[in-house]
């Protein structure tokens, strides 16, 4: 069975897990999703996508 979750989705829940329970001031976690949308349309985007498919590829790949 095949689950595919976004980073995004993932980091997201990073964030509010943290806000929620390590007590992460509102205007950190906010500064924090500014980074990731900024990150996001810069010119090193696209090389961060592919670096985390080919992580996703190895830790697929994995037979424990």
């Amino acid at each position: 069975m095949t689950i595919a979750v976004s980073a995004v989705l993932l980091l997201g829940v990073l964030v509010y897990l943290l806000w929620r329970y390590a007590r992460l001031p509102l205007w950190q976690a906010a500064v924090c999703a500014a980074f990731g949308y900024f990150l996001a349309s810069s010119s090193i985007g696209p090389e961060i996508g592919n670096g985390l498919h080919t992580l996703a590829r190895f830790v697929a790949g994995l037979s424990l």
